[in-house]
């Protein structure tokens, strides 16, 4: 099978594992890829090029990593996707201010990379003016700031490029605001506090394992013995007596005289105290995270760490805390007891039961706190207001979304391996963390 093909099955299968779909038509994810591949094709036979169409958000959105992608596909294909994918992290900053980490790491892209990107725009923008309005007037100044650094992109994709932004711009002129569905309100500000300790007390540094370093001079033999030793994986490499980079064990299998030393890439360092929410963002595109303190690297992170306690109670309070959440939003929504009409009678009964066995008790309860979580799961389904509030554009989404975190819940309670299970839904969960954060702080912080 040739490179392209390769590319292609590995892409459709990454994204198939995880039910990647397309925000607005719920179709599958690859629709876009094929999209995306067919017009890069339309304008180059390279196949790395090609390959790279069908990879390009594989490393972003999929369990996959650069590591993956070098290892199955090479260095220069890797190289590519490295340069379409994001390098911005959830603590840079507003959307502004990532947007334009982002569009800088656009610029200094190879001809090839740009290329790809310009037929990602196309595909995006036709998609996005189709169906979200309001949306497609920030994605269109985005991407007319992005088109003028793709300048050594294919000059037909770049004229085709900017047809469609004009053509969407003269569509949405002719269509007043009025006319779109309202952005969801900002979330209440009772549960603020409970946002900044899950998104400020647990950090990098918490997680952590130290990193065991060496001169780079050293021989691969005898480092290959102590890393045998020792159960190691990789160590650090020092160069005038500060890490600069790192080397596999398994890169050390026939090598001698010095180990190859792998560079840091973009974005693969973090401070100490950085988020747990940026820890998963790196381990989402790189195999290791590195930790540094006062600049220096000192710690490796890992995804078998998300296996942690720490990281384990981390999520299930973000979990529980966005429960509280849907139960106040429900509760505003229906202050009359209305959702009751969206339950069975037999889950009914079950809350009522509860609520019984717990006001003889003595506790401070109503119905709706009585429910069980897939049960003001289903009364948000059948509410397009509160699925909304919650950011979501149809019922399909928000069910998987909420099949998710019961999934990731019920794994974190029997403590079974959640990075094997649930990696991809713990990322999207801290996404959704992360633009939870960004409405909160949108009076003061306009995205």
């Amino acid at each position: 099978m040739d490179l392209v093909a390769r590319a292609r099955e590995y892409a459709i299968n990454a994204h198939k594992r995880i039910d990647h779909r397309r925000k607005y038509s719920g179709q599958p994810y690859t629709v876009h890829l094929a999209a995306v591949a067919r017009r890069v094709a339309a304008v180059t036979d390279d196949p790395v090029t090609l390959a790279a169409a069908w990879l390009h958000d594989t490393v972003e959105d999929t369990p996959a990593t650069f590591h993956d992608i070098e290892q199955t596909f090479g260095a220069e294909v890797a190289r590519l996707v490295e340069q379409l994918t994001d390098v911005s992290r959830p603590g840079d900053g507003n959307r502004a201010a990532r947007k334009a980490l982002d569009r800088e790491h656009l610029a200094r892209a190879e001809p090839r990379a740009q290329t790809v990107k310009l037929a990602d725009l196309i595909d995006n923008a036709r998609d996005i003016c189709r169906h979200d309005p309001r949306f497609a007037r920030l994605y269109l100044d985005e991407m007319a700031a992005l088109l003028e650094v793709l300048k050594l992109g294919d000059p037909a994709l770049m004229a085709e490029a900017r047809n469609i932004l004009d053509e969407c711009r003269k569509r949405l002129a002719g269509k007043p605001l009025a006319d779109e569905p309202p952005p969801p309100p900002r979330p209440p500000e009772r549960h603020d506090h409970l946002m900044r300790l899950f998104t400020e007390s647990f950090t990098a540094q918490d997680i952590a394992e130290p990193l065991r370093s060496f001169d780079a001079s050293h021989d691969s033999a005898d480092l290959r013995a102590v890393m045998d030793t020792h159960g190691l994986p990789l160590i650090g490499l020092r160069e005038a007596g500060a890490i600069t980079g790192y080397v596999r064990r398994s890169e050390l299998e026939d090598a001698s005289g010095p180990p190859p030393l792998r560079q840091f890439r973009t974005g693969q360092r973090l401070p100490a105290d950085a988020s747990l929410s940026e820890v998963i963002h790196v381990l989402t595109i790189h195999q290791y995270a590195f930790v540094t303190a006062l600049g220096d690297v000192i710690g490796v992170v890992s995804r078998e760490e998300i296996n942690k306690p720490v990281v384990r109670m981390w999520l299930f309070g973000i979990v529980t805390f966005i429960e509280m959440e849907v139960t106040e939003m429900i509760r505003e929504r229906y202050p009359e007891g209305g959702w009751e009409a969206s339950l069975s009678r037999g889950r009914l009964e079950k809350a009522r039961a509860l609520l019984a066995e717990r006001q003889r008790r003595g506790h401070a309860c109503d119905l709706l706190d009585c429910l069980q979580f897939s049960d003001k799961g289903q009364i948000l389904l059948e509410d397009p207001v509160t699925l909304r509030y919650l950011g979501f554009d149809s019922k399909g989404a928000a069910r998987q979304v909420l099949k998710e975190l019961e999934s990731l819940r019920n794994h974190l309670a029997h403590a079974q391996d959640i990075v094997t299970h649930d990696w991809a839904p713990i990322v999207r969960l801290t996404r959704r963390l992360e633009e939870s954060l960004s409405l909160r702080r949108a009076p003061l912080d306009s995205e």
